[in-house]
């Protein structure tokens, strides 16, 4: 179980508004890049960890999905819950399986990380990821993260929504 299902409710969720970069990158084909601006929250589990939430949206095809950042120590926890259900383990230099689920079963994956940085704090910051999957060993292609995370009225005191 990670932090995410034992979040105490006493903490507070912060309002912030993240824009999320994300990349695709496969063999013989130009990269896949989607760009989105939302609203989520960010909450301090009280272990100098972070958890960063939003709501997918039809834009990336995951609509009706939760998806949160958990921010521990050398690692993140990438978990979607919803209409889409996976959890992801991203630590550099390391390699880690996990299950992703798809309307036509489960997939044993494989997330190779070769950068991980943040800077988030409770006041927001950066995430920067980049991975590679392989499924059953074949390697299926790069991905990047990046967030970029604000505090809500921050970004209204500079005149921005």
């Amino acid at each position: 179980m990670t932090n995410i299902d034992m979040i105490d409710r006493n903490q507070a969720e912060l309002p912030v508004l993240l824009t999320i970069r994300s990349e695709q990158h496969f063999e013989d084909m130009a990269p896949d890049s989607i760009e989105l601006v939302t609203e989520g929250s960010l909450t301090p589990t009280g272990e100098g960890g972070l958890i960063l939430s939003y709501q997918e949206s039809e834009l990336t095809g995951l609509e009706g999905t939760t998806t949160s950042f958990e921010v521990r120590g050398p690692q993140v926890i990438l978990s979607r819950t919803g209409s889409v259900n996976s959890q992801m383990v991203f630590e550099e230099g390391k390699q880690h399986t996990s299950l992703y689920e798809t309307p036509f079963g489960e997939l044993a994956i494989d997330i190779q990380t070769s950068r991980l940085r943040h800077s988030l704090t409770e006041r927001g910051g950066l995430l920067d990821l980049r991975y590679s999957i392989s499924v059953d060993h074949s390697a299926t292609g790069r991905n990047t993260f990046k967030i970029r995370v604000r505090r809500k009225h921050e970004a209204r005191e500079n005149g921005q929504s």
